[in-house]
C-alpha cells in the first residue's frame, strides 16, 4: 500500500484528535476511515471488560452488535486476537467459530464470515480492547499489508485514549459541580447543626450521637415528621472521621421511582429517555463521606435490592452500564414510617431494614421534651428578631404556658413556622415600636377558639396573691394539660413534662390529682 491511502485515511484523523467530539461520532469516524483504507464489508471497536469484549462502535454490522456482549472463553477468535500484539488474519477455512457470522448488515442470503482481521489496540503498555476488520469474500484482505493495519491500530489507539480523557475531564468537571452545588448547600445548612435542648429525653439523645457518631455503622434515624432527623445526620457526620468529607442528602419521597436508581447511582448517556450525557449518583458524590436517606421507606422495591448490594459489597453500576464503580460510604438513613411494620407488610426488603438499621435511633417528639419547646422558641425567636430588624423580640408569660400546653404534632418544623407567623402578626400590629412581644392571641395555636390560650396560659395570667398556690395552680393546670394530651398515660404525660415518672405521681398526689 502507497502512502497516499494511509495519508488520506489518517490526516482527518489526525485532526479530530484535538477537536471536542462525542465518544460514538469520534469512534465512527474511525471505523470508517478504516474501511476506506482497507476493503472490509465490516469493522468493529471493541473495548475489553474484564473476560467480556464490549462493542463501542460498529459500521457495516447490524445495530443490535452495540448490545452484545461477547465474552472470551466462548469466542476463540476474539481471545486469539488478544494474544497476539500485532495483528493477526484467520485462514478462510478456519475451523473457529465467527462472532460476526450473521450480523453483516444488508446480506440475508450470504451469513458466513469468511476473512477477518484484527489487531489489539494497547494503552499504556496494557490491553484495551480490538479493532476487527471482517469480509464475506474469503480472499479479500489477500493484498493488505499487516503493518498497515498496526500503524492504523497505534492511531486509533491514540484516538480512544484521547477520547477517554476527555470523558474523564467532562466527568470530573460534572462530579465538581455536584459536589461543589452539596457543599454550598452544606453551607447553607451550617446554622442550624446546633441540637438545642436541655431535657432528659434530649440529652439522652446526645449522648446516643457521641456514641455511634466516632464508628462506621450504619444508622437508622426514626421520629416523627418534624422532629429534625436530618439535624440529627448532620450533627453525627460532623463528630464522625468522616467530617471533612462531604455529606450528600437524598430525600427519598421526593423523586419519581424512575429517577431514584439514577439519582442514587448515576446512569450513563442514552440509558433512558433524556439521558443526554453520563452523570454521577449520591454515593459517587459521597464517597469517603457520608449520605443521608432522607425518607428511605419511600423506596421502590426493585432499588432497595440494588441499594442492599451497595451497602454489602460497596460496589454500584450506573444505569445502563456493566462497569463496577467501589464506593466508600457511610448511610445514614431516616423515616417516619415503622419499618419493621413495613416489613412485615411486604413494603420493605427485611434484609434491607437490617443492614440500615445496625444502630437505630430514635429521636423523641417534641410533646416529649418539656420545657425545651421554650429554648427552641428562643432561637427561632432570635432568627426572626434578625431577619426583620428588629431590636428585640419575646414571648408573654401567657404565651409561654400556651407553648408549654400545646401538643406539637408537627414537632419543631410546626413550632418554627408558628413562631415565624406570630412575628409578622407581632410586628404588623406593633406600630412604630421595635422591641416586640407575642401574646397568645398571635400564636393562634391549633385547637383554640379565636385566639384563646390554652388552660395553663390562663391559670399563669390568674396567678395572684399566695405565691405557694399560684405555684400548685400552675403545676396542676400542667399536669392535667399533659394527661390530657396523652390520653390520661401517665408515662406520657412524664415524659411530655420532663420528669421521672415516680416524682410526677409523688407531685400528682400532693396537689390532690390522685
Amino acid at each position: 500500500m502507497t502512502t497516499a491511502p494511509l495519508l488520506d485515511a489518517f490526516l482527518p484523523l489526525v485532526a479530530d484528535l484535538t477537536r471536542e467530539l462525542p465518544e460514538a461520532e469520534r469512534y465512527r469516524r474511525l471505523l470508517g476511515a478504516l474501511r476506506r483504507l482497507l476493503p472490509a464489508d465490516a469493522a468493529a471497536l471493541l473495548r475489553l471488560d474484564g473476560d467480556t469484549l464490549v462493542p463501542l462502535a460498529v459500521d457495516g454490522l447490524s445495530a443490535d452488535t452495540l448490545g452484545r456482549r461477547f465474552r472470551l472463553d466462548e469466542q476463540p477468535r476474539l481471545r486469539a486476537l488478544l494474544a497476539h500484539r500485532g495483528a493477526t488474519r484467520f485462514a478462510s477455512d478456519c475451523s473457529l467459530p465467527d462472532p460476526y457470522d450473521g450480523l453483516v448488515e444488508g446480506l440475508s442470503n450470504q451469513l458466513q464470515v469468511h476473512d477477518c482481521l484484527g489487531c489489539p489496540l494497547y494503552l499504556d503498555e496494557r490491553p484495551w480492547g480490538l479493532l476487527t476488520l471482517d469480509a464475506l469474500d474469503p480472499a479479500r484482505f489477500d493484498g493488505v499489508d499487516l503493518a498497515s493495519l498496526e500503524a492504523f491500530a497505534s492511531l486509533a489507539a491514540a484516538t480512544v485514549q484521547v477520547g477517554e480523557r476527555i470523558s474523564a475531564l467532562t466527568r470530573r468537571a460534572e462530579r465538581d459541580e455536584r459536589l461543589m452545588q452539596a457543599y454550598r448547600e452544606a453551607v447553607d445548612r451550617q446554622g442550624s447543626h446546633e441540637l438545642i435542648g436541655q431535657s432528659r429525653a434530649h440529652r439522652r439523645l446526645l449522648e446516643e450521637i457521641a456514641v455511634v457518631a466516632g464508628s462506621d455503622l450504619s444508622v437508622l434515624v426514626s421520629g416523627e415528621t418534624g422532629v429534625g432527623k436530618e439535624l440529627v445526620a448532620q450533627a453525627i457526620h460532623a463528630a464522625s472521621a468522616r467530617a471533612h468529607k462531604p455529606l450528600i442528602s437524598l430525600n427519598c419521597a421526593a423523586l419519581p421511582d424512575t429517577l431514584v436508581e439514577s439519582e442514587l447511582f448515576g446512569h450513563v448517556r442514552g440509558a433512558f429517555s433524556g439521558a443526554v450525557s453520563e452523570r454521577s449518583g449520591k454515593f459517587e458524590l459521597a464517597d469517603g463521606g457520608t449520605l443521608f436517606l432522607d425518607e428511605v421507606g419511600e423506596l421502590p422495591l426493585a432499588v432497595q435490592a440494588k441499594l442492599l448490594r451497595v451497602l454489602q459489597s460497596g460496589q454500584l453500576q450506573r444505569v445502563g452500564s456493566d462497569r463496577e464503580h467501589r464506593v466508600d460510604v457511610r448511610v445514614i438513613a431516616a423515616t417516619n414510617r415503622d419499618l419493621a411494620g413495613e416489613v412485615r407488610a411486604g413494603r420493605f426488603r427485611a434484609d434491607l431494614y437490617h443492614r440500615l438499621s445496625v444502630y437505630p435511633l430514635p429521636v423523641p417528639p417534641l410533646r416529649e421534651r418539656g420545657r425545651d419547646v421554650l429554648l427552641l422558641a428562643g432561637f427561632f425567636l432570635e432568627e426572626n428578631r434578625a431577619r426583620l430588624g428588629l431590636r428585640g423580640l419575646r414571648l408573654s408569660a401567657e404565651a409561654q404556658a400556651a407553648l408549654l400546653a400545646y401538643d406539637w404534632p408537627g414537632n419543631v418544623r410546626e413550632l418554627e413556622h408558628l413562631i415565624g407567623r406570630a412575628a409578622l402578626r407581632a410586628m404588623a400590629g406593633g406600630g412604630p415600636r421595635r422591641i416586640l412581644s407575642i401574646s397568645p392571641e398571635l400564636l393562634d395555636l391549633p385547637g383554640t377558639a379565636d385566639g384563646e390560650a390554652p388552660a395553663a396560659a390562663t391559670a399563669l395570667a390568674a396567678a395572684s396573691g399566695d405565691l405557694r398556690q399560684a405555684v400548685e395552680r400552675f403545676q396542676r393546670e400542667r399536669i392535667l394539660a399533659a394527661l390530657e394530651a396523652h390520653g390520661h398515660n401517665w408515662a406520657a404525660a412524664a415524659r411530655a413534662l420532663g420528669l421521672d415518672r415516680a416524682n410526677l405521681h409523688r407531685l400528682a398526689r400532693r396537689l390532690g390529682l390522685r
